[in-house]
């Protein structure tokens, strides 16, 4: 028998993480050869969770710089992605969400005649500038893709109202739950237990926040914005809640963040963590700020409150679900909205109990069958 050919390319944290459950059971079906190219659009951050999930790419593009424009970055990713095509020249390639290397790895094998498959498809925002460049990203591949695995019945409908045939349209729910589940069953890092019961998070003596901010369109006044309701609500919860924040390297986020937030007692400031601790660290949250369209989807197979620190999302099941809350950026909003959560019992339970719309957990094997009867 022949088997399909398959390549998957990715860059970033996120795309790995949802990407593993599927690569994983590639990699064990007989039916399949699989490949792997990274980018390394994120570096730090994509080696821990090829780590975690045992990934080992096959080509390693090396590609990003401090502070690579965009325009950079898609050049470099076609120059050396070209001839990685010819190389292995697949049945598909398998890209994931609305990231640069997801969008450019789906143009390139476009021009090679060769099957695109999205992970993730039909996400929309409908403001091209929100979230940005995201969602010109995941336009694009939606035009390019020949086989579309959307999330939820909602991006479905995305999709088709955009003209793609409902045939190439398979719902499966998000990889980011199959991934989610993996990680949960591992024991608690000890730096995270040893912070958390430092913090008397673990006693229950404190309620643990969890931040996590560094979204391109949240740079200059929106990240110090979000910044002054940190400083507010560690001010007026000082002997109730212990806030920690994992903070992107990014400069435009460090700068702003450490400037506004370093030496405040209950205002822990981290280096990016693992995706292992950070799990873990959700686990134990009574509440998630966040500006990441993944953690958003985290934050609810965790039953876990969620505050969404943008204007619109490209994940609104979520908040049609109850489970998530648009705030935006404005100080006033987040500190009245994050009050309510940490003071209202009803209207916290409301929410930690809100059904998941992302999905079962078994999203992977439901792509991987779908791929190979669509050979």
């Amino acid at each position: 028998m022949t088997k399909t050919r398959v390549l998957s390319v990715f860059g970033t944290r996120p795309e790995a993480i949802k990407l593993a459950p599927i690569i994983q059971l590639l990699e064990k079906d007989s039916r399949f050869e699989s490949f792997m190219v990274v980018t390394g659009q994120h570096r730090e951050m994509l080696d821990q969770v090829l780590s975690l999930f045992n990934l080992h790419p096959d080509e390693d593009l090396k590609l990003m710089t401090d502070d690579q424009p965009l325009a950079q970055l898609t050049a470099s990713i076609f120059a050396h992605l070209d001839p990685l095509l010819e190389k292995y020249h697949p049945d598909w390639v398998i890209v994931q969400g609305d990231t640069t290397t997801a969008m450019t790895a789906a143009l390139a094998a476009y021009y090679h005649r060769i099957k695109v498959t999205h992970i993730e498809a039909g996400l929309r925002t409908g403001d091209k500038w929100q979230p940005f460049p995201e969602e010109i990203n995941r336009r694009i591949i939606s035009t390019i893709a020949d086989l579309h695995f959307a999330p939820t019945d909602l991006a479905c409908r995305n999709l088709v109202s955009e003209g793609i045939s409902k045939d190439d349209i398979k719902v499966t729910g998000n990889t980011i739950i199959d991934a989610l589940n993996q990680v949960i069953q591992l024991p608690i890092p000890p730096q995270i237990e040893e912070l958390l019961n430092k913090k008397d998070i673990l006693s229950g003596k404190k309620k643990l926040v969890v931040v996590t901010a560094h979204r391109r369109e949240n740079f200059g006044e929106p990240i110090r914005n979000i910044c002054t309701a940190i400083r507010t609500l560690a001010e007026k919860f000082h002997d109730q809640i212990e806030i920690v924040y994992p903070v992107h390297l990014n400069p435009n986020i460090q700068k702003p963040v450490n400037e506004l937030l370093t030496g405040i007692a209950n205002v822990t400031l981290l280096p990016p963590l693992e995706y292992l601790p950070l799990v873990h660290l959700f686990k134990n949250a009574r509440l998630i700020l966040t500006d990441s369209g993944g953690i958003q989807e985290e934050a609810t197979g965790l039953s876990k409150p969620c505050l969404v620190l943008r204007e619109v999302t490209e994940r609104p099941e979520g908040v049609e679900a109850g489970v998530l809350k648009l705030v935006g950026t404005d100080p006033a909003r987040i500190v009245q909205e994050a009050s309510l959560l940490l003071t209202d019992k009803a209207a916290y339970e409301k929410i930690a109990h809100a059904a998941n719309p992302y999905g079962d957990g078994n999203a992977a094997p439901r792509i991987v069958q779908i791929l190979f009867e669509g050979n």
